[in-house]
């Protein structure tokens, strides 16, 4: 699993495009993942046959970790003795075919990565071991113990003639073991035990000591499985006679023994007839999205004005812009002008165009804008940006949102366009909604929610008509927008769609 960058430390595998038997060639799609920020496709920079699929579709999988290995053979045998010093310690275990190179045999190249040039092989080596210390027997028979199952556990499929072709194993970091991979050195007797950041934050998280865990990784490193192993072991009616943690480790040494055999993930199982309850698993973006909402939420004072109006003239600008030559082939609705009406209003309020500093304790005014717009995906709530709204013309906006929508219905979005973002729209009103109290996107100033345009009895000029009314709800950061510069804006943003003309006049 390559790093894909932003900070993210863990990928779900969506779908698979290939199967093992399948010749893959170099630069093919072999999957999608889904990071806490977005959907991006996977190539693998190898020629050859696919020999085994680590992990099953919805299986959440750490950075670095393997997820296929293929066979290498002919014109890429090149590549596979490239990869050969830093995949050996995983070719031997998942035994994709014999390695007919030696390890030193290998030009000292980088190693092909999905994202960039991979790591140099550096003269870094982690210090070795005491031989005959308790950590280094642990670490010899965990690893000899994983290579003498793995031929079992990972049988060779049917119809691929695999033997004769060099094993190259994908995970996208270009680091081995004993390769200053930054794993911590390990032991169950004192020493720091192996094990990768998230695997430690598990177990952190799950109050579970790692000098008690037995790790079943490659080199005595204490995979997720040893942890949630030790966890269940644990919580076992079993667990209190040992106060040693002898019964609970013994207990999960079993069952990541056993775990191999298993699939990594389970999908949800369907709901039994009469069931009360269901749990669904949150990840990806809905996890990341729970997240924001809850320290934005606890950390902005938010203050939520509403103002309801006629919208009828706007209504009719719409349909007139749907005729005219000049915006033909653009998709004209009421959120192209709600939005330009929003960058009217921020010229002439500045001020709401801003974001706080918490470490130096300043507010930070934007000469920018780049305008958000919350949509809804089956993955979850998302809010890409339009980069420098500002400054684009009503075709060029209309462009923009179609682009920025179609991409987000398709799960396309990337993280470089959902970040950066200085106010946000959202509209409920599709929904049928005529208004809410949305939260403030992180690191935002407000958020305009738009609810549902309906004819209602209004006067106007007088008397009782049928009109097109709305409903707007403006949230804002309370530290950096007052109550008077907040209604200001507001009012702004319903003057202009209620007097479209004002787009002219106060451009």
């Amino acid at each position: 699993m390559p790093d894909v960058g932003e900070g993210l430390t863990e990928a779900e595998i969506l779908k698979w495009y290939v199967q093992p038997g399948d010749t893959v060639t170099d630069g093919q799609v072999v999957c999608e993942v889904e990071t806490a920020k977005a959907a991006v496709e996977l190539p693998i920079p190898f020629d050859g046959v696919v020999h085994e699929l680590r992990f099953a579709e919805g299986t959440t999988v750490d950075v670095g970790q393997v997820i296929i290995s293929v066979a290498v053979g002919g014109d890429g045998a090149g590549a596979a003795e490239a990869a050969a010093p830093v995949a050996e310690p995983v070719a031997a275990a998942v035994a994709a075919a014999p390695a007919e190179a030696p390890a030193e045999e290998a030009a000292p190249a980088r190693q092909p990565v999905l994202v960039g040039y991979g790591v140099s092989q550096g003269s870094t080596k982690r210090r070795p071991r005491k031989a005959g210390s308790p950590a280094a027997v642990a670490g010899q028979a965990a690893q000899a113990g994983f290579a003498a199952a793995a031929p079992a556990a990972t049988p060779a499929p049917a119809g691929a003639a695999l033997a004769p072709a060099p094993a190259a194993v994908l995970n996208g970091t270009g680091t081995g073991n004993g390769n200053g991979d930054g794993f911590a050195t390990a032991t169950t007797t004192g020493e720091r035990p192996l094990a990768k950041p998230p695997v430690r934050k598990l177990a952190k998280d799950l109050g579970i000591d790692l000098a008690l865990v037995v790790p079943t990784g490659e080199g005595g490193i204490v995979t997720r499985e040893d942890v949630h192993a030790a966890a269940a072991a644990a919580a076992a009616p079993a667990a209190p006679a040992s106060r040693n943690g002898t019964a609970a480790a013994a207990q999960a040494a079993t069952t990541a023994q056993a775990a191999p055999a298993q699939a990594p993930a389970e999908a949800p199982a369907p709901v039994a007839a009469g069931a009360r309850e269901t749990r669904i698993p949150v990840k990806g973006v809905r996890k990341v999205t729970a997240q924001a909402m809850v320290g934005s939420a606890f950390t902005a004072p938010h203050v939520t004005e509403f103002i309801t109006f006629d919208v009828t003239r706007t209504m009719k600008l719409v349909q007139e812009l749907k005729q005219d030559p000049d915006m033909a082939g653009l998709r004209i609705n009421p959120l192209l002008l709600i939005a330009k009406a929003v960058l009217v209003a921020i010229r002439r309020n500045p001020d709401v165009n801003a974001s706080w500093d918490e470490a130096a304790q300043e507010i930070v005014l934007k000469h920018y804008v780049n305008l958000g717009i919350a949509a809804a995906t089956p993955r979850g709530l998302i809010v890409p940006n339009i980069k420098d709204a500002h400054a684009k013309t009503l075709p060029e906006l209309s462009q923009a949102l179609s682009e920025l929508v179609a991409t987000a219905r398709e799960g396309k979005t990337s993280p470089a366009d959902m970040q950066g973002g200085t106010l946000t729209i959202t509209n409920v009103g599709v929904f049928g909604v005529d208004t809410g109290t949305p939260i403030l996107n992180p690191g935002e100033s407000a958020i305009l929610a738009v609810g549902a345009i309906k004819l209602q009895p209004w006067v106007h000029k007088g008397k009782v008509k049928p009109r097109q009314v709305t409903t707007l709800a403006l949230s804002f950061d309370h530290r950096l927008i007052d109550g008077e510069l907040g209604s200001r804006f507001l009012a702004d943003i319903a003057a202009v769609l209620e007097n479209p003309k004002r787009l002219i006049t106060w451009s």
